[in-house]
């Protein structure tokens, strides 16, 4: 906080998102109110707004969980619970993985949620190669799309 302490303005940005959600920042925000620091968020494309904006699943209901659980049994049981959720809440639940284990999540999820399972792959959004592709999860099963280090935002409808 020393440049602000000092009296400059100051900026906290995100590489793909909002700064502070799902992102470090939040730290850095929090540290800046207990030292009685103004702070204005500024409008800005959130890939975990647009993914959901994109994606046809329910914008009235949806819920964020970040990261899933890393190691895969675990990874595993947490997608069925968030399937589960969804349905009996009618919830769009959303989450993101690091880009380097994109592939691994999308392939567990095909393998474990019910084939009628709505599920949104949006992926590299503002980019020229930008995916946003919504099918049932039977329909994914057919041709999953290479998502190996590309930043992604996983939405899930069952």
């Amino acid at each position: 906080l020393d440049p602000i302490l000092a009296g400059h303005d100051v900026g906290l940005l995100s590489e793909a998102g909002c700064p502070a959600v799902a992102d470090p920042g939040a730290e850095l925000v929090r540290l800046a109110h207990k030292n009685n620091i103004t702070v204005v968020p500024l409008v800005g494309p959130s890939s975990i707004l647009l993914a959901l904006m994109a994606s046809g699943l329910n914008g009235q209901r949806f819920a964020f969980h970040g990261y899933l659980p890393v190691e895969s049994t675990a990874r595993a049981s947490r997608i069925m619970e968030l399937e589960k959720l969804s349905i009996s809440l009618k919830q769009t639940q959303i989450f993101i993985e690091a880009p380097y284990r994109n592939q691994k999540l999308l392939e567990q999820l095909v393998n474990v949620c019910s084939n009628s399972t709505d599920l949104c792959i949006a992926s590299h959004l503002t980019f020229s190669s930008e995916l946003v592709a919504t099918k049932s999860v039977k329909e994914w099963k057919c041709s999953l799309p290479d998502i190996n280090k590309i930043p992604t935002i996983f939405l899930l409808h069952g």
